[in-house]
């Protein structure tokens, strides 16, 4: 496996590897849970929102970086993340492995590849948010695991 740079080539796939992993979030645990009102004007229009954000999410003249794990020319999971200089802070913005390939540590390498990179790159602190709900134990106990903090914040939602 090797870590390497976002390509313009790899954005169909990315984008079909975020819908995958997200999407079981999105339709069965959040819309569930906020109901049909609060889902469809929170988060009804998902995967065209991730479509715009992954479209502009590796823009390196403007601090925001992709990094893609190519298994043998396969994209097994990416990273994106930005720098904010003037804070000196980097910001993981998305994370994604596809289901085959969790378990292995790519998510780890992934993020200590960001990591370093912001680090390189005047960052001397990172920030990375995920749920709070069972659809992202992993993603805290991963970053848990990292060293980072856990920040505990509560959202709600209410129809009115």
């Amino acid at each position: 496996m090797i870590i390497r740079s976002f390509e313009p080539r790899d954005l169909p796939r990315l984008t079909r590897l975020t819908i995958e992993t997200f999407g079981p979030f999105y339709e069965d645990s959040f819309r569930p849970l906020v109901g049909e009102l609060v889902f469809t004007r929170q988060h009804g229009r998902w995967r065209e929102d991730y479509r715009a954000l992954l479209a502009a999410l590796h823009a390196p003249e403007h601090g925001k970086h992709v990094a893609v794990a190519d298994l043998d020319g396969e994209i097994a999971g990416f990273a994106g993340w930005e720098i904010d200089p003037a804070r000196e802070r980097g910001t993981v913005t998305l994370l994604a492995v596809g289901a085959h390939h969790r378990r292995g540590h790519l998510a780890t390498d992934l993020c200590e590849h960001a990591f370093g990179h912001m680090r390189a790159h005047g960052a001397v602190y990172a920030e990375i948010g995920t749920g709070g709900d069972e659809f992202h134990a992993a993603a805290r106990a991963l970053y848990e695991s990292l060293g980072c903090i856990r920040l505990p914040v509560a959202v709600y939602f209410r129809e009115l």
